[in-house]
C-alpha cells in the first residue's frame, strides 16, 4: 500500500507565496505521474497541475498558471507545488495524487490520494 501525505499548508496574506509538499512511499514513486487538486467540503474536487514521471513535463489549470509551479525531487521521493501570489480565492485544502499505473497521466479513480493540507489566503 501506497502512503500519500502532503505538508505545507498554513495561514497566510494575499500577495504571499507558500510552497506545498508531497511525499509518497514506495521505490517505484519516480515511475509515476503525480498531480494536485484541490477541495473544501461540500464542493466539487479541482485539478490544479500534473507533472510527468521524470518532471519533464508540467500542466496547469488555465487559472492557475503563472502563479503555481510543480516540481518533483524523485530522490526525495517529493513532489513540490509553489504557489505565488495567492489571492483570498485559493483558500481551500490541496491534495495530491500518485496515479497506479501511468507516468503521464493522472486517473483521480485510479490513484493514490494523500489527506489534504489547508491553505487558508487572508485579503
Amino acid at each position: 500500500q501506497v502512503q500519500v501525505v502532503e505538508s505545507g499548508g498554513g495561514s497566510v496574506q494575499a500577495g504571499d507565496s507558500l510552497r506545498l509538499s508531497c511525499s509518497a512511499s514506495g521505490r517505484a514513486f519516480d515511475s509515476y505521474a503525480v498531480a494536485w487538486y484541490r477541495q473544501v467540503p461540500g464542493k466539487e474536487r479541482e485539478y490544479l497541475a500534473r507533472v510527468d514521471w521524470d518532471g519533464s513535463h508540467t500542466y496547469y489549470w488555465p487559472s492557475v498558471e503563472g502563479r503555481f509551479t510543480v516540481s518533483r525531487d524523485n530522490a526525495k521521493s517529493t513532489v513540490y507545488l509553489q504557489m505565488n501570489s495567492l489571492k483570498s480565492e485559493d483558500t481551500d485544502i490541496y491534495y495530491c495524487a500518485r496515479d497506479m499505473e501511468s507516468g503521464v497521466q493522472v486517473n483521480p479513480n485510479y490513484a493514490y490520494w494523500g489527506q489534504g493540507t489547508k491553505v487558508t489566503v487572508s485579503s
